[in-house]
């Protein structure tokens, strides 16, 4: 018999892609249940060919599940995860509510994978922030070559990345500008049609937003507390995918053609770099795929053994969705989830 998997927040914009994602991989799940808040109940979501109603977080049983998705937020996750772990289920969450717990692994499979071995003291495992886990990518392959003193990252963040509110308010607004009749913001602090915001999150005393601030941290506990990160998060009217610049330092040398080398030798890792084709990715482009893309890697003069870069990926795949059923295959490559095992 194969899994039987709860996917809670099913409803939002990276649940139904947990679901399209779950379907694409044929995920060994025999059960896949959607679960949602109580105003949800009895909506409808699509798995595939078949069409799931979504039952009630509070009512539903998560002894009879062996794995949860969650993206339903931290304040849920909050409460929810533990009580969930406590019967047996293993949750796989997306939001930052878990991500520093020294408790729960934070992880990225392709890039510190044996980690999901450490999930045991909370039946917890936690999805970094989406523009991380790109980051985090392509960071892994070049610190394994030459060894990373420090980053400069600057992000180009699409609005989905603050869920189906922010993709309708750059929508409204776009319409509006055109029909002199622009609706205020409500859910950035400025104009995002035809604008960038640089701030995302909330400021912290040093000046830096926490969505810098969890780049940093969650970079350091996946790959190497020592590299020095720098970081400017930015929103952009894209709706889906992020970008980012990344400027890097090595303690050892490094060239261009090698970084490449090392990064298309690294799985999830694609690289389009040609200029004198004109070659390189855009969200536009990177939207829908499962890859990270690394384009434009080039020498940065201003300091020594350093490189530029620019990293694109889809952030509701790579960032959230995708990363989240990829733990789960994970913990079944590892012999932690038996699909043959469980019982009906």
């Amino acid at each position: 018999m194969a899994l039987r998997v709860a996917v809670v927040g099913a409803t939002g914009n990276v649940g139904r892609e947990l679901l399209n994602i779950m379907d694409e991989r044929d995920f060994p799940a025999d059960d896949v249940f959607a679960v949602a808040s109580r105003r949800s109940v009895g909506r409808e979501v699509s798995y595939g060919d078949k069409t799931l109603k979504c039952q009630a977080l509070d009512d539903f049983d998560f002894s009879k599940v062996d794995v949860v998705l969650m993206s339903a937020g931290g304040t849920l996750s909050k409460e929810w995860a533990p009580k969930i772990g406590a019967q047996g289920a293993i949750v796989i969450d997306n939001s930052s509510a878990w991500r520093m717990d020294p408790d729960v692994p934070l992880v990225v499979p392709e890039v510190n994978g044996e980690d999901v071995l450490e999930y045991g003291k909370k039946n917890i495992i936690a999805n970094p922030n989406c523009s991380t886990a790109q980051l985090v990518m392509a960071l892994k392959p070049l610190h394994d070559a030459a060894n990373i003193k420090r980053v400069v990252v600057s992000t180009y963040q699409s609005v989905s990345g603050s869920g189906k509110a922010g993709m309708d308010e750059l929508w409204n607004q776009t319409k509006g500008i055109f029909v002199n009749d622009q609706p205020e913001p409500e859910e950035y602090p400025r104009q995002i049609a035809f604008n960038a915001i640089p701030m995302i999150g909330s400021f912290r005393e040093d000046g830096f937003t926490d969505e810098e601030a969890k780049m940093w941290n969650e970079t350091h506990k996946m790959i190497d507390p020592n590299i020095k990160l720098t970081v400017t998060c930015v929103r952009v009217p894209v709706f889906v995918s992020h970008s980012e610049t990344v400027n890097i330092e090595f303690n050892n040398p490094i060239t261009p053609e090698q970084a490449r080398e090392a990064l298309r030798n690294f799985d999830g890792v694609q690289v389009v770099d040609n200029p004198d084709e004109d070659q390189y990715i855009t969200p536009v482009e990177a939207a829908g795929e499962w890859a990270t893309y690394v384009s434009r890697v080039r020498v940065d003069p201003t300091v020594e053994n350093g490189l530029a870069l620019w990293v694109v990926s889809d952030n509701l795949r790579k960032g959230a969705a995708l990363n989240t059923v990829q733990i789960a295959e994970e913990l079944i490559k590892r012999g932690v989830l038996k699909p043959e095992s469980v019982s009906a």
